[in-house]
């Protein structure tokens, strides 16, 4: 990172430093705004006390964002297509990254402070989209240009159909349990067992359990948005500082090596099926990705034949090895969709791994500085949701096994999609699986507040994107 800085000069190193800062800010606000429904159930139902919940969850935040890997972190990096970041200038992306960020920040603030338990994942994503279609804009080309549409379609149909599952998954779950453990006292509001025994906490299995999914829960959120966080920094390095994070630049000669392999590989895949290249048409929908996929991938294994280690490389070289990267990647993935033999779908799987393994990285410090964000933001501006949470969504108050079955769902959902690298809501997974239980219950939904819900998540998205790309083309005007 020093390295790095003393590159770029002072002003763009104070840009960078602030660009990064604002990051962890969003990630902070992120903590206090999504992870309030990771400890609602817990506080709502008396089984932890709030200072004990919040701190809980805090810490398991932290560690899930250390032990989360980085399938979702590279989702959201690669929202924006092949290289648009290597293309720009340091100004051009300075100016996107605080554009998002900041339309972000501000709807992320907003909605927390109405209660809404609004979704920090279509807010980050809206925001990527709208800054990414406004410099293709004002490059000339369409808006569409400037998103990778299939990743984009892919992330939201996860953000649909995750609170969908979620709504299922928890209401049958609720009935299992009502079958299963018959005795009321399970199945009783904190304000009936009061009235019942006098007591404020749940019975001990039952606690047991809240707190065990609310840790579930916050771990799970921490694995999964706390990697947007990671991915956010991310798209800020190599936005302004390509040449240094283009490639990671402590990856040893064995990751070279095990690159420049499976590039070799998979060109000599292509080689044996020439008729279903020629059906892929384009090498890929980006601009930036002009040559045949054959010629990248010719051009990359020249390319690594410059050094040992990704360090060997020039700043330029390092550039155009994570252009023809990504540009092979994007074509490879498009030639798995295609009728081959199973073992070749396989493989071609293991050798994009491989072939990334100099790319999709980030340094321990991000990955620590977006743990402790997003951790110490969980500490903080709780009560608003859990309120909404506990009582504002059905018409009565949250039983304790309402409680069990919305967390495990939102635990066990979230936990899958860190694992296969797709960014979820934590918000609307965990709202959906508490109306279902609702539902399940026979309590049925307070109408305001899922309306409420409803229309800020219809909303979320082309706001956020009106707004950071409102914003970028006027600062960028403004700055030309």
């Amino acid at each position: 990172m020093l390295e790095a800085l003393a590159g770029l000069g002072w002003i763009w190193s104070l840009g960078l430093i602030l660009a990064v800062l604002f990051v962890l800010a969003y990630e902070f606000i992120n903590g206090f705004h999504d992870t309030a429904n990771a400890v609602a159930t817990v506080i709502y139902t008396n089984a932890m006390p709030a200072r004990g919940a919040v701190l809980a969850s805090a810490l398991f935040n932290f560690a899930g964002v250390l032990l989360g890997g980085l399938g979702v972190a590279y989702a959201i990096v690669h929202l924006l297509p092949v290289g648009l970041l290597l293309d720009m200038d340091s100004s051009q992306g300075l100016l996107l990254v605080f554009s998002l960020l900041f339309s972000a920040i501000v709807w992320n603030l907003g909605t927390w402070f109405f209660g809404i338990p609004a979704s920090s994942s279509h807010t980050l994503i809206g925001s990527i989209m709208g800054v990414g279609g406004a410099y293709a804009w004002l490059n000339g080309q369409s808006p569409l240009d400037g998103v990778n549409t299939g990743k984009a379609i892919d992330i939201m149909l996860s953000l649909l159909l995750s609170p969908t599952l979620g709504f299922i998954l928890a209401a049958i779950l609720l009935l299992v349990m009502k079958r299963i453990w018959r005795k009321p006292k399970l199945h009783r509001t904190p304000a009936e067992q009061m009235a019942v025994n006098g007591k404020k906490h749940p019975p001990f299995w039952a606690r047991i359990t809240l707190i065990a999914s609310a840790m579930g829960v916050s771990f799970a959120h921490g694995s999964n948005d706390g990697q947007k966080g990671i991915g956010l920094v991310m798209l800020v390095l190599i936005c302004m500082a390509p040449g240094y994070f283009a490639l990671d630049l402590n990856s040893q000669s064995f990751d070279m090596d095990k690159a420049q392999d499976a590039n070799r590989r998979i060109m000599a895949l292509y080689e044996r099926n020439p008729q279903l290249v020629a059906n892929l048409g384009e090498h890929a929908a980006d601009s930036r990705c002009q040559d045949s996929a054959i010629a990248s991938m010719q051009s990359l294994d020249r390319l690594l034949e410059q050094g040992n280690t990704v360090k060997q490389l020039t700043q330029e070289q390092r550039r155009q090895a994570r252009q023809l990267i990504l540009c092979i990647d994007d074509s490879t993935r498009k030639l798995a969709k295609q009728p081959l033999p199973a073992a070749d779908v396989s493989q071609l799987k293991h050798w994009r791994g491989q072939l990334n393994v100099i790319t999709e990285y980030a340094p321990l410090w991000v990955i620590v500085a977006v743990a402790l964000a997003l951790g110490c933001g969980t500490m903080v501006g709780w009560r608003r949701i859990v309120h909404t949470v506990g009582e504002k969504i059905g018409n009565g108050g949250m039983t304790y096994s309402q409680g069990i079955a919305a967390q495990l769902t939102a635990a066990g959902s979230i936990g899958i999609a860190s694992m296969t690298g797709m960014p979820v809501s934590t918000t609307h997974i965990l709202s959906s699986a508490v109306a279902g239980t609702m539902v399940a219950n026979g309590s049925g939904v307070q109408k305001n507040t899922i309306k409420q819900i409803l229309l800020t998540w219809v909303l979320t998205l082309p706001m956020t994107i009106v707004l950071s790309a409102g914003l970028f083309m006027l600062v960028q005007t403004f700055f030309a």
